[in-house]
């Protein structure tokens, strides 16, 4: 049996500029699926002034972490979101994984993570 949740969300999202200081803009979201089954998790985004986009299921395989970034097409198939729209993610798994949202903000040059907020 593995460690996590099958629902995770993340309610402030917002894809950085890139920008040159030393760190690179950039956001994630790290699943981390410690169990002996392949997890497979549907992300939906949602925004304040379109309706909710899903994506098709990515696989993360058994005991495997997989990093997605927002804005590349290797994480997220043929959908990646704009720099500075602010949205939220939610993932929807089935079998429990851990998972956490990265953002390097150049910003500020800043780099911070949160864990979601998941219900048992």
């Amino acid at each position: 049996m593995g460690y996590g949740q099958k629902i995770w969300v993340f309610p402030d999202a917002e894809r950085p500029p890139e920008g040159h200081n030393l760190i690179r803009g950039h956001e994630s979201v790290i699943i981390l699926n410690t169990g002996e089954t392949d997890a497979h998790v549907t992300i939906t985004f949602y925004f304040e002034d379109k309706d909710p986009v899903t994506l098709p299921p990515v696989t993360v395989g058994a005991l495997r972490v997989r990093c997605l970034r927002t804005g590349e097409e290797n994480g997220f198939g043929k959908y990646t979101v704009s720099e500075g729209v602010q949205y939220a993610i939610t993932l929807e798994s089935d079998v429990p994984v851990v998972a956490q949202y990265g953002r390097a903000e150049p910003r500020e040059i800043a780099f911070y993570t949160t864990p979601g907020y998941c219900k048992s």
